[in-house]
């Protein structure tokens, strides 16, 4: 009997990010912080802001994620359509 999800096969979360992501964004935090206070740029911390919201995850799946899978599907990946008439 396994007690941790998916029979330890899952991927490490906390909250609603992977660990990586929670790794990224803090560094990301910590180079922002720094950024804005030393030369007043805020981009860095917007741009953090945005990768750790792009990097939610609901169920497996990341907004970033959903993103990729609808530019592929109607832009990216041709789309094959067959029409036939049935009798």
């Amino acid at each position: 009997m396994y007690i941790y999800p998916d029979n330890l096969s899952a991927k490490a979360t906390l909250w609603l990010w992977e660990l990586r992501d929670i790794g990224i964004i803090g560094v990301g935090l910590l180079l922002s912080v720094l950024a804005l206070t030393q030369t007043g740029i805020a981009l860095p911390l917007v741009l953090t802001a945005v990768f750790a919201f792009l990097t939610i995850r609901h169920e497996g799946t990341s907004i970033l994620d959903f993103i990729r899978y609808a530019a592929a599907f109607l832009l990216t990946r041709q789309q094959y359509y067959e029409w036939r008439l049935d009798s």
